[in-house]
């Protein structure tokens, strides 16, 4: 019911930190993740859409978890947004537009490593170690301004966990190290959101359909094998048997 709903808002100034606040938001209440609004200067905002009750208790849980990362920057608790304020917001539908036309990614279902760096050669050089490290698969990265580049890795849990800590290490060497955060077992709403290569994702095939459907059973009906005309045939005499 409309009069029921709201939207939760909780930022950051780390992607790392605004999807594990997501995370627990999604896991901690009833609620539907709309998106991540990015702002600049390293702000992030995650968006969420419920139940007012729903909303209330996911935006306090995310708030804490952020403010645990040590990133939080702000809370909000819309009740009754009206209509105007959610069309112009990035809501479900866009949102559900947008997964439509990407397609399904072959690197749902496995576990999340985020590496945050300031600097666009410490994250590139994080993500060939992590690679080199454990059996990931790079999914993509994240430019949220301020110098702040994210790399996002997949896999199974304890290689995602090893992998991150070989990128740290050399995200430190090179460069500054800024944020880190692995994600065991993401939820729909939270992959549907995060960026994924293009390589990554299957484009949906369409059905292909004759295009003359006149032509089609015409060819259909010639290849019809032809049975004989029965009263043409010869039906050979009974043979006598001997007494």
């Amino acid at each position: 019911m409309y009069s029921e709903s709201a939207l939760g808002l909780v930022s950051t100034r780390s992607f790392p930190a605004i999807v594990g606040t997501a995370d627990m938001m999604l896991k901690s209440a009833g609620v539907r993740l709309v998106g991540y609004e990015k702002i600049g200067s390293g702000y992030c905002t995650a968006i969420v859409r419920g139940r007012i009750s729903d909303v209330r208790l996911a935006v306090e849980q995310g708030a804490d978890i952020a403010e645990q990362f040590g990133e939080l920057v702000a809370k909000a608790i819309i009740p009754r947004p009206m209509p105007n304020l959610e069309m112009i917001l990035p809501i479900s539908g866009q949102l559900s537009r947008f997964a439509s036309e990407q397609g399904t990614s072959r690197l749902s279902n496995l576990a999340i490593g985020l590496l945050e760096t300031r600097g666009f050669p410490a994250m590139v050089g994080a993500a060939d170690a992590m690679l080199k490290s454990a059996d990931v698969l790079l999914s993509s990265y994240e430019v949220i301004g301020d110098g702040l580049c994210t790399v996002i890795v997949r896999g199974r849990t304890a290689d995602v966990a090893v992998a991150v800590e070989a990128g740290m290490h050399e995200a430190e060497r090179i460069g500054e190290l800024h944020a880190v955060m692995v994600i065991p077992r993401p939820l729909e709403d939270l992959e549907d959101t995060l960026p994924v290569a293009s390589c990554w994702v299957e484009k949906k095939q369409p059905i292909a359909l004759p295009i003359n459907l006149r032509q089609t059973q015409k060819e259909l009906v010639e290849q019809q094998v032809e049975l004989p005309d029965l009263q043409q045939m010869v039906v050979p005499e009974e043979v006598e048997r001997d007494g």
